[in-house]
């Protein structure tokens, strides 16, 4: 059996709330925490180098088990020498199990107790993910976290249906357990995932049979996925509350800025969101007063930065005309530059997170970012 070392050192409690400080430990360097990961789909965050990323600070990035599972495929990336020989990337990678896309992109699938067989959405041709399965393609990529696969239920489902695929996402955890354990020269560490919807009783028995297996690390998972945001706060307040606090905790797909400093509030470690990079592409760029739309004719003669207070190269280089300029154009580099300065954004805003944490006052922060950023009073 595999070593069930601690990989979480917690550095700082906030006085006034939940929020904290920490370090994860991982194969290609330390993690601080609080930190967002950025979305590399397919091994490379989209418009960005790997070194803009280093540039920024970043210390973990995710990648996507479904879309390098299906092409290249593992057999080259192993011998690339994982994703880091592939990529270029030196620092750490989170690959989640492709379990989501399987069932959001596949038209076809069947799931049964050995795992799903699905259609590919790149030739539609079959294909079959076990447990067993996405622990040996996520070894093969030397991911340094992998994620079990599991069934996401959607928002609204009847509790019945909720529990059914919890009981099946509990079994392939065990499996996927196992099949770890047994993995030979794998340094990675696989992190379960709560599940449960939206029903207290199915949570608090998806945290206890996670734990009986003492994991690295927790993930909760079945959160913003179309659930009203009152909902997303009272259940990742429950869930949280009943993890044990020497293990990271990681919450999947959350990357704006309301929701991370929710999440942080509550004793999150780790969070990751498509929609940074993906909203910077459509135009969406982050500003310490608000999100702003570059493709409105105000900023046509607007020769100041996206973010007067933000101090990134793009923000020093480029102004907001010229973005939009670029953009109208379908220029490649609008991308480019409009998803730097997003994730720029959150890097730093989790930066100064931790900052605040640390001087135990994060509740303070809270207040100030969110009332800046929607120009409300927040309480």
């Amino acid at each position: 059996m595999r070593e069930r070392k601690n990989i979480y050192t917690l550095l700082h409690q906030d006085a006034g709330s939940a929020a904290r400080t920490g370090v994860i430990r991982l194969p290609h360097g330390t993690v601080q925490t609080p930190a967002f990961m950025p979305v590399g789909t397919a091994a490379t965050v989209k418009g960005m180098t790997k070194d803009d990323l280093h540039e920024i600070g970043f210390e973990i990035i995710l990648a996507n088990t479904y879309h390098l599972f299906l092409r290249p495929g593992m057999d080259v990336i192993k011998q690339a020498g994982g994703l880091h020989g592939f990529s270029g990337w030196n620092k750490n990678f989170l690959t989640d199990s492709g379990g989501f896309q399987v069932f959001s992109l596949s038209q076809l699938r069947k799931i049964k107790e050995e795992g799903v067989t699905f259609q590919s959405h790149i030739d539609g041709s079959r294909q079959f993910l076990s447990p067993e399965i996405a622990v040996q393609v996520q070894a093969a990529f030397n991911s340094d976290i992998q994620m079990q696969l599991d069934i996401c239920s959607p928002y609204g489902i009847p509790k019945k249906e909720t529990e059914k695929a919890l009981t099946l996402t509990t079994a392939w955890m065990h499996r996927a357990v196992r099949e770890w354990d047994q993995t030979e020269g794998y340094e990675g560490s696989l992190f379960p995932i709560i599940q449960g919807g939206f029903f207290e009783d199915l949570r608090l028995r998806s945290i206890e049979s996670i734990m009986e297996c003492d994991p690295h690390g927790i993930a909760i998972g079945g959160l913003s996925v179309g659930e009203p945001e009152e909902v997303y706060k009272e259940f990742l307040a429950f869930t949280a509350a009943h993890v044990p606090k020497h293990k990271p905790l990681y919450v999947m797909g959350i990357g704006t800025p309301d929701y991370i400093l929710e999440a942080v509030k509550n004793g999150v470690d780790l969070f990751d969101c498509v929609l940074p990079s993906r909203n910077a592409r459509n135009g969406n760029l982050f500003t310490r007063t608000g999100p702003i739309s570059i493709k409105k004719k105000e900023y046509e003669y607007d020769f100041g930065p996206i973010d007067p207070s933000c101090s990134c190269k793009v923000c020093r280089n480029y102004s907001r005309a010229y973005l939009r300029h670029l953009f109208r154009c379908k220029e490649i580099l609008y991308s480019m530059l409009a998803t730097y300065h997003n994730l720029a954004f959150l890097h730093r805003m989790v930066t100064e997170i931790r900052e605040a944490i640390t001087e135990d006052r994060f509740s303070e922060y809270y207040r100030r970012f969110l009332k800046d950023y929607y120009g409300k009073k927040i309480t």
